[in-house]
């Protein structure tokens, strides 16, 4: 099988626990996922199978989340498996107060990588580092927050809670949001629940649980969950090839204007696009301009 999965992931797996169980169920060893989705959260992860794994960099990696952030509290981990502390909270701390305070954090800003994070340093990844308790520097990064709006407001107990919804880009860290808030506030914060709803154009009211993905195989209808490899490139345009250029293309070599049957008006030098033969993509390619100023189309990826 050759396509995307979009899996809703449960607490408590990691997303290579939901990769392996993908890998059981269609018996396909190259199965990746386009985003990590930390053990403790639950939401989307969009699975790859099969050559639908080299398109990975090409797909629209905009994370959706909605997050519980509670206040007055701060963890060692950023998250709720962490070590918890109590911190005072101001009395003027309000629904109006967050709500304005979420404003300057919009647009792009700056993050440091949490010591839980897959990021590298010096070969080993933090989190590898963080469980031998070694605490490094790590430099900011620079992530884009499109939109972040409260949903909810509750301040019913000890400890008031917000609800927060979020469209970000890819490598943002929405526990170290959690925390920049707090601290922005002056009263400390943490990311008690985290809920991915959507991966690019793939949200999580369209996603399948493990039960209802072992189903489908069982009754031999997986390929009714997968997302075909040229719908999941519906972004880019296409570019129908010759059937006697499929080879050439397949190989890697450019296709020039005699081996098009037919492509959109509107590309032009630069422009992304996939090369089909009729319904079967067999590449994903650069429109580049030759020597004699003609539209042919370089390789970047083979799909076949």
């Amino acid at each position: 099988m050759n396509g995307l999965i979009n899996v809703l992931k449960t607490p408590g797996m990691s997303s290579h626990d939901v990769v392996n169980h993908i890998r059981r169920l269609t018996g396909i060893k190259k199965v990746g996922h386009t985003g990590t989705l930390d053990p403790g959260a639950a939401g989307v992860l969009l699975v790859c199978c099969g050559r639908a794994t080299r398109l990975i960099e090409y797909l629209n990696h905009e994370k959706k989340y909605r997050a519980e952030i509670t206040f007055g509290i701060v963890s060692s981990t950023g998250d709720s498996f962490g070590d918890l502390s109590e911190r005072e909270i101001p009395g003027n701390l309000s629904r109006k107060l967050v709500e304005d305070t979420l404003s300057q954090f919009t647009g792009e800003i700056s993050q440091i990588p949490p010591m839980t994070s897959a990021v590298r340093h010096r070969g080993k990844k933090l989190y590898q580092l963080a469980r031998q308790g070694k605490v490094v520097e790590r430099q900011a990064r620079k992530v884009t927050i499109t939109d972040l709006k409260m949903a909810g407001w509750y301040n019913d107990g000890e400890n008031p809670r917000a609800l927060l919804d979020i469209r970000c880009s890819a490598g943002t860290y929405i526990r170290t949001l959690c925390q920049d808030i707090g601290e922005e506030l002056e009263c400390g914060a943490y990311m008690s629940f985290l809920l991915r709803t959507g991966v690019g154009g793939y949200p999580i009211n369209r996603a399948f649980t493990l039960e209802e993905l072992k189903r489908l195989a069982e009754n031999g209808k997986l390929y009714e969950a997968a997302i075909s490899v040229k719908d999941a490139l519906s972004f880019f345009p296409t570019v129908e090839i010759k059937e006697q250029a499929i080879k050439s293309v397949g190989s890697g070599a450019t296709l020039y204007p005699p081996g098009i049957k037919h492509m959109p008006l509107d590309i032009k030098a630069g422009d992304m696009v996939i090369l089909a033969e009729t319904e079967n993509p067999v590449a994903v390619a650069r429109a580049v301009a030759d020597e004699r100023e003609r539209l042919c189309f370089k390789p970047e990826k083979i799909i076949v």
